[in-house]
């Protein structure tokens, strides 16, 4: 609202806030200092204002927090977890389940399972154990899975879909924990009351705390617009989430709703039913039309670029709606230093609502371990539109895909990331125009990278996987002006328009068995050991090749490119750019590169030590001996269909004069590490700041 002539705005830089307390001791009646904390967050945050800080102390918090308002750009509101006298975070948990208590033998099972009735007002609206799992692109249409979940001391059990299956339970093949999938439970629901059953493995309920999903989200405003929230230090847990694709309402355990300037940091997030951590988009653009579509009806692809326009046109809070997406309402959040896992669709997703933001130094493990269906949405991080997002230092791993982008990657930066023990593959970028950026990153998985774009930048990484590539002609998908969410225009995936710069390439030992163009179905037969590479439509092909970059072998060269003839659908095959890399134990370069480094043992070794926590041994014998051009925006040029160069999201040069672990490179040799480095290092996955 504009001020009067005669009362001038306090400006934002001088908005000053107060501390509310929360605590276990504390009362919903009480002033909320420190001395007389209120007793519930969700209390504190209806008289929270912009610049307030609502401290809470330690202490488990059963509740649904749902902030009213949000902050502004100078004056966040801050939800944090109270200092100790040590200078770290007390324990504070919130969480979206409840303890149930009153278990009792089941009749006949010789006290193998145990039931518990609990009344449906327990979970309001929206009864977990009579919501079903489903939506655009989930699979499994036939099974009934359903967004609640029961909890053995922390510990997630397997649903079972018939009273059979806890009473003689049977090994979920595809889990990462076979032996805990044999953990059951089966549900039922009446008109006044829940009813569950549940294998314990043998333990009685009576020694342990057993708890359910009763709410859908933990930390999540209802409204959209809540903007500047700051949640820190926290453990956010138990959440009966949605699964959430690119045209619906991307629900997670914690997010900001189609909201702007979120920041999520040190933080441990476990134990969504679907998803961690949501920065996506509202209902009102789409709700699944693809899914609920009669039988040749508009397919999912036609129903998300329609998602995209009608964010766009939103008119916002004066006529009704949500905000429009755009960099002045939407997105530019920072999810930073938390530890994210055991949820079963991915730790981070977002479609629009990721755009300008930065997702920064998280350890991400244990996404989608459990394997009891699947879905195309499924990842460590999946964006859609990550429109200059930088993804940077998180180290993921024991997930189905590290990192998923989707659509209208597009001044995006993929930064010193660490990837290892993906099923499918580290890296998947698809119907992507580019520019994108992916330098001194470490891929460690079999599988690295599966290309369905083109504009990526692949510089200073270390791949000890292979690369799948392939065109889409079928898909046209948007591309921005510069630093923008402006539609400049639409196209097909032509393939090429790559530049992989002063990579170190590391062969697995085996050798491509066929050597004509494959289809994506029967791929995983082609080498042993190989993964899963669902996601690709039946149309795409590629050629299996060995670890390296002759992937890229039937692309023209710059200097070939003017003669690329096309056809009249798909238009010429684009150019790449391949130089300066180093290709060891039987990586295969580039049929055209010029400076290919062809040697026996590789300059640079990394081991995995220690699995669960993300530590890695890196052992760098002789970077030095092979000095290659240093790589500037300057030299990347521009991506094809945006014309836009490889820049920061401000729009600033690149900076590449520095390595994975920050040490200035000097004398510029191939990999993610610079030619001073020790030649013996242990790097480790980040942990939320506190929790050390």
């Amino acid at each position: 609202m504009a001020s009067s002539a005669l009362t001038l705005p306090v400006p934002e830089a001088e908005v000053t806030g107060v501390e509310l307390h929360v605590a276990k001791s504390g009362s919903d009646t009480a002033a909320g200092t420190a001395r007389a904390p209120l007793l519930t967050i969700g209390a504190a945050a209806a008289l929270a204002q912009p610049g307030d800080t609502v401290v809470v102390h330690e202490g488990v918090y059963r509740e649904w927090v749902n902030p009213p308002r949000g902050g502004t750009a100078a004056a966040p509101i801050t939800y944090q977890a109270a200092l100790g006298a040590d200078g770290l975070f007390e324990k504070v948990t919130i969480s979206g389940a409840e303890v149930i208590a009153d278990w009792h033998p089941h009749a006949g099972s010789a006290g193998r399972v145990w039931v518990a009735t609990v009344p449906n007002s327990l979970f309001g609206s929206r009864n977990p154990y009579l919501e079903r799992i489903g939506g655009d692109w989930f699979f499994d249409q036939v099974n009934t899975w359903h967004t609640g979940e029961v909890y053995l001391d922390g510990k997630s059990l397997y649903e079972s879909l018939t009273m059979a299956g806890v009473e003689h339970p049977e090994v979920t093949v595809d889990s990462f924990d076979q032996a805990g999938s044999l953990l059951t439970w089966y549900c039922e629901v009446g008109d006044d009351v829940t009813t569950i059953w549940a294998n314990f493995g043998g333990a009685d309920p009576a020694g342990h705390q057993i708890e359910i999903n009763a709410r859908k989200f933990v930390f999540w405003p209802a409204a959209t617009g809540i903007d500047y929230i700051t949640v820190r230090g926290f453990t956010l847990t138990k959440a009966a989430t949605q699964w959430a694709p690119p045209t619906a309402l991307q629900e997670g355990l914690i997010g900001p709703h189609w909201s702007k300037g979120w920041v999520i940091e040190d933080n441990t997030i476990t134990d969504s039913k679907n998803v961690g951590v949501s920065l996506g988009k509202e209902a009102s653009t789409g709700q699944n039309e693809a899914a609920a579509g009669p039988k040749g009806a508009k397919g999912g692809t036609q129903r998300e670029r329609e998602v995209i326009q009608r964010a766009l046109a939103l008119r916002g809070p004066a006529a009704g709606e949500p905000h429009p997406w755009d960099r002045d309402h939407v997105g530019s959040h920072t999810v930073r230093r938390n530890t994210i896992r055991d949820c079963e669709q991915a730790g981070i997703v977002g479609h629009l609502g990721a755009a300008f933001s930065t997702i920064s130094d998280n350890h991400i493990s244990r996404i989608h371990v459990k394997r009891q269906w699947h879905g195309a949405e499924v990842a460590g991080i999946k964006l859609h539109a990550a429109i200059d997002t930088v993804i940077s230092g998180n180290t993921i791993h024991h997930t189905h895909r590290a990192l998923w982008l989707d659509w209208q990657a597009q001044g995006t930066l993929v930064r010193r990331n660490v990837f290892y023990a993906s099923t499918a593959e580290d890296f998947m970028v698809e119907v992507c125009h580019g520019p994108y950026l992916v330098d001194s990153n470490l891929f460690l998985s079999p599988w690295a990278v599966k290309d369905m774009s083109s504009g990526g930048a692949y510089v200073h990484n270390y791949i000890a996987g292979r690369i799948a590539n392939c065109t889409e002609h079928q898909r046209y998908t948007p591309y921005h002006l510069p630093h923008s969410t402006a539609v400049y225009g639409v196209s097909n995936i032509l393939g090429g328009d790559n530049r992989f710069y002063n990579n170190v390439f590391v062969g697995d030992g085996a050798c491509a068995e066929h050597t004509e163009p494959q289809s994506e179905p029967t791929l995983a037969s082609f080498w042993s050991g190989a993964i899963d590479m669902d996601g690709v439509p039946g149309q795409a092909t590629f050629m299996p090749t060995p670890v390296g970059t002759s992937q890229y072998d039937a692309y023209p060269t710059a200097q070939e490119y003017p003669n690329e003839h096309g056809s009249a659908l798909a238009g010429p095959r684009l150019p790449v750019w391949i130089e300066g890399n180093l290709y060891a134990e039987g990586a295969e370069p580039f049929r055209a590169e010029p400076t290919a480094i062809i040697t026996g043992a590789s300059p640079v070794r990394v081991e995995v030590l220690d699995t669960a926590a993300g530590t890695l041994r890196v052992e760098v014998t002789h970077p030095g001996t092979h000095v290659v051009a240093p790589v500037t925006s300057e030299r990347l040029g521009t991506s094809y269909q945006a014309e836009m160069g490889y820049t920061n999201p401000d729009g600033s040069d690149l900076d590449l004069s520095a390595d994975l672990c920050g040490i200035l490179r000097g004398e510029v040799v191939p990999g993610p590490f610079a030619a001073s480095a020790p030649v013996t290092r242990i790097l480790a996955a980040p942990e939320p700041a506190g929790r050390r």
